[in-house]
């Protein structure tokens, strides 16, 4: 959300940051993940939708059950067109540890892995430590760069553009009971959409930054 209260010298820094990063030509040995989260309610139907006509909307009634909650890990890859999908039924210490040990192993072959992100209390090399203890952090470390959204600039990490497409496509309006079921409907959106080498392209830059905020200006 565009939603800047006070254009500090921290918000200044970081989002400049960031987009020398977006700006930066594509090396492989230093991919750029961007990551976030999204949590949502698992609901089951209290009665099946009825079956009607192809070409006719399903019907079903508005009466559902909770089943509990999800929070799914989105870390995309904007230039390549790669997105991994991690589901846990919470967003704790653990579950990031476990994506950014994915990370690590999935690409254990490159230099570094650049990853850009908010900055969730659990967003931070304390999270590894907790989870897997000193050693294995630090060797995780080794190969991650974090790289951090200002507060109110959470619009700057296109993993939020990754969960609007997300939306759109595969969950919007559905009602998904369980974890098995969620699952299974996102790990199919996933290999089409990484299929389809789908890639974000990001057009705000440095210099329309500096226009918009009026930067240049603020400098002198």
């Amino acid at each position: 959300m565009w939603c800047i209260p006070e254009l500090t010298d921290t918000f200044i820094e970081r989002m400049m940051d960031i987009l020398e990063i977006y700006e930066r030509p594509y090396n492989p040995q230093e991919p750029v993940i961007c990551l976030d989260e999204k949590s949502m309610q698992l609901l089951a139907h209290v009665r099946e939708p009825i079956s009607v006509t192809p070409g006719i909307p399903e019907r079903y009634d508005s009466e559902y059950k909770r089943k509990g909650t999800a929070s799914i890990f989105v870390m995309v890859e904007p230039k390549v067109g790669t997105r991994h999908l991690i589901m846990k039924e919470r967003k704790r210490y653990k579950e990031y540890a476990v994506c950014m040990d994915f990370l690590s192993t999935f690409y254990n072959e490159v230099d570094k892995i650049i990853v850009i992100q908010d900055n969730f209390r659990t967003h931070s090399k304390k999270s590894l430590i907790k989870a897997f203890g000193k050693k294995k952090a630090d060797k995780i470390m080794e190969k991650v760069e974090f790289h951090y959204t200002p507060k109110h600039g959470s619009w700057l990490n296109m993993a939020e553009i990754e969960i609007g497409v997300m939306d759109t496509e595969c969950l919007r309006k559905r009602r998904i009971p369980d974890m098995h079921t969620l699952t299974h409907e996102l790990t199919a959106w996933k290999i089409r959409r990484n299929d389809k080498k789908a890639v974000i392209n990001w057009r705000f830059t440095r210099k329309k930054a500096e226009e918009k905020f009026k930067l240049i200006k603020n400098k002198m």
